[in-house]
């Protein structure tokens, strides 16, 4: 596999707790999906889940360089975690497909947070392309 392109995001965890308490559960059902929502609810430490869902959510789109624009919806990009932990997403919908354009076979993720900063770095990856090195013009 190759790397495509990477994005990163850093998340003030305040920010999404004041959102939160402002707009309650018209901005958690515009942002989260149902088992983000469900994963973060059942963790002591919420709204850091919370923000450092909303990290990759923002770090995927900077990857794909898209921003959010074209139809794209946050619930379009989900952070699950695999049985050992290791937080996995998955794209739907327009970023789904704008992914596949650019060659997209999977993003590698990783998320870090205390109580105030949450921080994602997504890595897309694709077919290795025979170990070619990109020419610089």
């Amino acid at each position: 596999m190759r790397v495509i392109c990477h994005g990163i995001d850093l998340v003030d965890c305040k920010r999404i707790a004041e959102l939160k308490e402002r707009h309650g559960a018209r901005f958690i059902d515009r942002v989260y999906t149902p088992a983000e929502q469900a994963y973060s609810r059942k963790h002591r430490y919420e709204i850091e889940r919370l923000s450092g869902r909303f990290a990759v959510k923002e770090a995927v789109m900077k990857m794909i360089g898209t921003g959010w624009q074209n139809g794209v919806s946050w619930t379009d990009i989900e952070t699950r975690n695999d049985p050992l932990g290791k937080p996995v997403v998955e794209l739907r919908g327009v970023i789904a497909e704008l992914a596949a354009e650019m060659g997209i076979k999977q993003i590698s993720v990783s998320i870090t947070h205390t109580s105030d900063l949450a921080v994602a770095s997504a890595i897309a990856l694709g077919e290795d392309n025979g170990g070619e090195s990109p020419r610089i013009d």
